[in-house]
């Protein structure tokens, strides 16, 4: 029963946090920017969301957090290397690379309000 019970749990989390990646999303289209993938995967790690405005490239970590602060604070040091990682493993597979500026940003999905974006987090 436990077993269940802690797959359930995560099942739900995973539920969330696509939940959150997806508004997240809409919430950069208004921004003006352009989605190039949502829970982009390599074998260096998984990044939530790339996002593009002209030249620039975010890389952004989507956490649903119930405040921005305690959004930011979830991606620890680990967390970001792993992000790096996987971000030069994308840009390397771009032929328009030596075109592109790439920037770390935390989009906080916070309860009923407006998503709060933070611009070059790490």
């Amino acid at each position: 029963m436990a077993a269940d019970a802690q797959r359930d749990k995560r099942r739900n989390a995973e539920r969330r946090g696509h939940t959150a990646e997806y508004w997240a999303a809409l919430y950069l289209l208004a921004k003006g920017y352009r989605i190039l993938a949502i829970r982009y995967r390599t074998r260096l790690g998984e990044i939530d969301l790339i996002a593009r405005k002209k030249n620039l490239v975010a890389i952004i970590e989507v956490k649903a957090r119930a405040s921005g602060e305690s959004a930011v604070n979830a991606v620890g040091f680990h967390s970001q290397q792993r992000i790096r990682a996987a971000a030069d493993l994308w840009l390397s597979r771009r032929k328009d690379a030596d075109r592109l500026s790439l920037r770390f940003d935390i989009v906080a999905i916070l309860p009923r309000r407006l998503p709060q974006h933070f611009i070059d987090a790490f």
